[in-house]
């Protein structure tokens, strides 16, 4: 992962609730051994009409949202299947962070280890959220994830609480792996000195 301090990028509104898993990465498209490659085919139903065709009235077809980076959308984002292709749907689209009331557990967990900013503002904030961006179609945002604000030309920062944890690896640039391996000469020493009846197959040792 790459280090996550501040970032800046235009936003794309999809005011919906409960947009779910299947809807940002259909089962079908599911096959792909890699994570990349995924963004083509994101919400697929919503953004290509049944002949192929783009959808021009969906939002992410529009000229003003074309380079968007910042997903404003409503509550319970990434709910349904656990499937992680759908977060690797979206920040091979070019995602790097989605503003919602609240997320899904597994989409959060999915998230934080793939470097896809979640943050979760008051269900009132993102209403004007919502209204700045219909009058400003596409406005720029800046995260600012180690003094966890969120500012613009439009309005007062905004505060935002994250776990520590999560914004811990994001300013680090790290993952879950990289942690394990910080620590690997401790993990090596407990093997050395576990008991044989609970490591059968140390080395040597059968």
């Amino acid at each position: 992962m790459k280090p996550f301090i501040t970032y800046t990028g235009s936003t794309v509104p999809i005011n919906q609730t409960n947009i779910d898993t299947d809807i940002i990465i259909p089962t079908e498209f599911l096959k792909r051994l890699e994570r990349t490659g995924y963004g083509n085919n994101l919400m697929h139903y919503w953004r290509f009409n049944h002949d192929g065709s783009l959808n021009e009235d969906f939002v992410l077809n529009q000229k003003a949202y074309e380079n968007a980076t910042i997903l404003l959308t409503g509550e319970n984002f990434g709910c349904g299947s656990s499937r992680e292709n759908a977060v690797w749907a979206l920040y091979d689209y070019g995602f790097r962070a989605i503003i919602s009331p609240s997320f899904a557990d597994i989409f959060k967990n999915n998230s934080s280890k793939n470097g896809l900013l979640l943050i979760e503002l008051e269900e009132n904030v993102i209403k004007k959220l919502f209204s700045f961006e219909e009058k400003n179609p596409g406005f720029t945002l800046s995260i600012d994830l180690e003094n966890q604000r969120i500012k613009s030309d439009f309005h007062d920062p905004i505060h935002f609480d994250i776990d520590p944890h999560t914004r811990m690896k994001f300013l680090k640039g790290i993952d879950d792996i990289d942690l394990t391996m910080r620590v690997e000469n401790e993990i090596l020493a407990h093997e050395k000195h576990r008991p044989v009846y609970m490591n059968p197959y140390r080395e040597g040792e059968i």
